[in-house]
């Protein structure tokens, strides 16, 4: 069998987790012998059945925290019409990226994964769609992440929610951006103080030219629209924050007038069983 990339996302490593156990079990239930006499009557095979429940321990609480560089594609077709979704799920499970991190909005499609499983997909995606621009968000310009809290307990299981806006136009606007956010955690730490209220386990802001994406992760099955009010809760500066990034900040073409921020909705049913 083909070995999965170390860098394959959460579905594969919760896969090679769980594996283990799997080849433990099936040998117990081998009608070849009974499992009481083939472990009792086999020294070196409880060796083995040993060293791997004690492999399956290490690698559980690794996959439970692991967490390496993301980055993101997205298909921008011609015209307002939708993107058909089927060619990049069919490269998603080709290249080991779980279906359930693909998302759209409106034209738009968008795929969010490992850094290294991104790249490789990125030359069979074009080809997948021509006509279409295929941009790159190869790393974020800005991390948020659970080390900067007091209580640095990070879930297992995350949700990811994806939105996209533009930069305005104005090169110097767009540098002032860049260095607020590059200085943020020194000169405005209520900001992450606010995320961390808010149980946000990491925050990643991506930009391809003028355009940003934004992943928020929240832990599995909260609600952005309780958690958010949170970050502002007692937490004046963190409105200061929000007023003054407004001004660098507009909407993608295709917005309603006055909307920056939009949502994208992922593609496929989320995968219960991920973990992060």
């Amino acid at each position: 069998m083909k070995k999965p990339p170390l860098d394959t996302w959460n579905e594969v490593k919760l896969h090679t987790c769980v594996l283990p156990l799997l080849l433990v079990l099936n040998s117990r239930g081998s009608n070849n012998s009974s499992p009481k006499h083939y472990y009792l009557s086999r020294p070196r095979s409880l060796v083995c059945l040993l060293t791997t429940v004690l492999l399956l321990f290490a690698l559980g609480s690794a996959c439970a925290q692991t967490s390496g560089k993301a980055a993101i594609l997205e298909v921008v077709g011609l015209n307002a019409a939708p993107v058909a979704a089927d060619k990049l799920l069919a490269l998603c499970k080709q290249y080991q990226v779980p279906t359930s991190s693909v998302y759209r909005w409106q034209n738009h499609l968008v795929v969010y994964g490992p850094a290294a499983s991104i790249q490789r997909l990125q030359q069979p995606l074009t080809a997948a769609y021509p006509g279409a621009t295929v941009k790159h968000y190869a790393a974020p310009f800005y991390k948020f992440d659970r080390q900067w809290c007091t209580d640095k307990t990070v879930s297992q299981q995350w949700d990811n929610l994806l939105l996209t806006a533009n930069l305005v136009r104005d090169p110097a606007k767009q540098q002032e951006y860049l260095r607020y956010h590059a200085t943020q955690f020194e000169l405005w730490p209520e900001v992450a103080a606010g995320f961390c209220k808010a149980s946000f386990q990491q925050l990643l802001v991506f930009r391809n030219e003028r355009q940003l994406m934004l992943v928020i992760s929240v832990p599995k099955g909260a609600s952005l629209d309780e958690l958010n009010p949170k970050t502002t809760e007692n937490n004046p500066r963190v409105d200061e924050w929000n007023a003054l990034m407004k001004q660098y900040q507009e909407g993608i073409p295709g917005t309603k007038p006055g909307d920056v921020w939009v949502f994208l909705k992922p593609v496929a049913a989320p995968v219960k069983t991920i973990i992060k």
